[in-house]
This record gives structure tokens, sequence and C-alpha cells, in this order.
């Protein structure tokens, strides 16, 4: 999945009605995060996106389309494969509910597992990524 300049200068309008949304409910938005804070998500109109703090590690490239931060973090969608951010802004919040481990996430066909060795979230097609300080992948 590839988002565009739009939807990554649109990035900093997702936080803040999340922000201002609060946990409406998986459907609507949500902002979680890890009980150490190093990882912070936020979902919305049906697409999730984690931060972790020091960024996707290893980092591919960023695509020439990129004017912005590139590799916070990762976008999924409810389908296709996950994508590194290109954004402005963060996901990362500490005020946002913790999803503590062994526990798990879960809205419109998206999933994320909390565990001490970071966030692993799945869409319906079974992409998806696992983040963690230090080392990041999508599958």
């Amino acid at each position: 999945m590839k988002f565009g300049p739009a939807i990554a200068r649109g990035a900093g309008a997702l936080i803040a009605i999340l922000a201002t949304a609060g946990i409406a409910g998986a459907s609507d938005s949500a902002m979680f995060r890890s009980p150490s804070g190093a990882i912070g998500c936020g979902y919305y109109d049906k697409t999730l996106r984690c931060d972790v703090i020091g960024g996707v590690k290893p980092l591919p490239p960023p695509p020439k389309s990129c004017q912005l931060d590139w590799g916070q973090g990762f976008w999924l969608a409810q389908k296709g494969r996950a994508s590194v951010v290109c954004a402005g802004d963060t996901a990362l919040d500490r005020n946002a509910r913790v999803i503590g481990y062994g526990t798990t996430w879960r809205g419109d066909g998206i999933l994320c597992a909390s565990s001490a060795d970071g966030m692993r979230c799945t869409n319906a097609d079974g992409h998806g990524f696992l983040i963690a300080r230090g080392e990041s992948h999508r599958f």
C-alpha cells in the first residue's frame, strides 16, 4: 500500500482527530501504546499506524515521494501489505491507553498483540508487521 504526499500531510490531522476523539471504540478511532511507552499506535478510518522510538530498523531508503520524516513506524490497512510511515508527526502519545503485555487490541479486522518483544499487528490478509526498539519488519 502506498500513501501519497496528501495522505502523509494529512497524518497530522489524523493524530489531532485521534487525540480529541479519545478511545471511541476500535471501529471508530483509538490511540494505544506499549507498557514501556516505546511504541505508540493510532487507529482511524480503518487504518492503523504504529511508531517506535528510534524508528524502524533496519530502515529502507526513503522514496523520492517522501518529503516529510521517514521511517517512524508502519501503516497497515484492513487488506494489503504494511508500508513504512512518511509523515511529519508521531503516533507516540504518553497519555494513550496502555495495551499490556500478553494483551491484544482488535479493530475492523486488524489485530495487535503486545509483548515484551514488541507489537505484532496483522490484518485480514495475514500481512502486518512486528515493531520494536532496535528491530522491526513487515510480513
